[in-house]
């Protein structure tokens, strides 16, 4: 695989397991204070905020230095400091929490398979994994949680909630879930060990694909084999007359995936724009040469975030292939990840990203070419207009037809 990027790594996401980073390492003999104090300097020189969101943050340097005993109460202290950033993305992750940030990366997790983040003041659901506990509870993308065991989710934050849902395997959440212009509804989960998936060819419904289209179903950027996987099946389809790629409900991962990814289909060109806290803008772009020049239709939908909308971006603006389905997520901004003392680990928005275009996406998300949305009569009926429509949009393209934006 070509070497775009030398940094760690990035993610781009939105979920339990978190998004948009680089990993790196900052371990010394610290003692709890000093612990709390690193977060500080971390956050002081690389937070994408240079104004800490309005805020003298110096103010915060030794606010709790008499308080902190143990490192329970520098992670209390932490947590109270990053609040005041009022950035849902930047986090500190205790042990606990870093271990299982860690395992999301070699491939499985435990809980019930649901990707959530704060969005607008709410606990919502990006997207269930596939083939988890959530998603055949039937938890959809876009959900909100009002309650997670019966107890408000009014104010509570990623962390808080992810370690209420999660738990050990065989145990259940019941989740109070309301979706849009429905009364709330009770759903109990069991809890299982997730395995996280990232490509797949299985058609998710019954809708049948024409032998000489290439499906790809792409449920997320985490893994590190992804891009590589991705990679082998364009080799061995290239007889086919065009592809598929499915990233509905995948909330993103590896930033390099993305960029790997976008450039097998690239020959040349902008592929993402990075902004840093100081303006500093970072381009990447794609290589000379491609995997494969034949049409390409994008899936999307509000569950698609982060590296999904990195690649959808990138496609579309280079005229590469269609974006059918729904506005995407909107999460334009990039995450680090540090590893600290004890463990302990934060993850700090570093950057926002751009389109190739110079579009901001961040609450925006990306509009697709061709808009179809999938009713919850459809789901419920396994009626996949969307895929229907990348089919019949698809076809058209192999015959040479001209797509105009619907």
């Amino acid at each position: 695989m070509r070497n775009i990027m030398k940094k760690s790594f990035i993610f781009l996401s939105a979920f339990i397991f978190l998004s948009g980073w680089v990993i790196r390492d900052n371990v010394f003999a610290y003692s709890p204070t000093d612990l709390y104090d690193q977060v500080w300097k971390l956050i002081n020189v690389k937070f994408v905020d240079q104004t800490n969101n309005s805020q003298n943050w110096s103010k915060w340097r030794h606010k709790y230095d008499s308080q902190i005993k143990t490192n329970e109460d520098a992670y209390v202290a932490i947590n109270t400091m990053i609040a005041s950033l009022n950035d849902p993305y930047t986090k500190f992750l205790d042990p606990k929490e870093f271990a299982e940030e860690t395992s999301s990366i070699k491939g499985s997790l435990k809980g019930i398979g649901i990707q959530i983040a704060v969005k607008d003041g709410k606990l919502t659901v990006i997207s269930p994994i596939e083939d988890t506990p959530a998603e055949k509870a039937g938890i959809l993308a876009d959900d909100e949680i009002l309650e997670i065991d019966g107890v408000s989710t009014k104010g509570i934050t990623v962390d808080k909630a992810a370690d209420k849902i999660r738990g050990k395997e065989g145990t259940q959440v019941t989740l109070l879930i309301k979706r849009k212009d429905q009364e709330p509804k009770l759903y109990t989960v069991t809890r299982a060990e997730i395995e996280i998936k990232s490509i797949s060819q299985k058609v998710p419904t019954d809708v049948k694909i024409p032998e000489d289209f290439c499906y790809i179903r792409l449920s997320s950027f985490i893994s590190r084999n992804a891009a590589n996987e991705f990679g082998t099946i364009l080799n061995n389809s290239k007889n086919k007359k065009g592809f598929i790629v499915d990233l509905r409900s995948n909330p993103g991962g590896l930033l390099t995936n993305a960029i790997y990814i976008s450039d097998m289909f690239l020959d040349g060109g902008t592929i993402v724009s990075t902004v840093d806290r100081d303006g500093y803008k970072e381009t990447q772009r794609a290589t000379p040469g491609v995997y494969t020049k034949k049409p390409v239709v994008v899936l999307i939908n509000k569950g698609s975030a982060s590296a999904s909308e990195i690649f959808s971006g990138a496609m579309k603006d280079n005229h590469r292939a269609v974006i059918i389905g729904e506005q995407s997520f909107g999460k334009g901004l990039v995450q680090e990840i540090n590893k600290l003392p004890y463990d302990a680990g934060i993850n700090i928005t570093i950057q926002k990203y751009l389109t190739p275009n110079g579009t901001d996406i961040n609450k925006k998300g990306i509009t697709p070419d061709i808009k179809v949305e999938l009713t919850e009569e459809n789901v419920k009926n396994k009626d996949d207009v969307q895929l229907k429509k990348a089919i019949e949009v698809l076809t058209k393209m192999t015959n040479g037809q001209t797509i105009a934006n619907q």
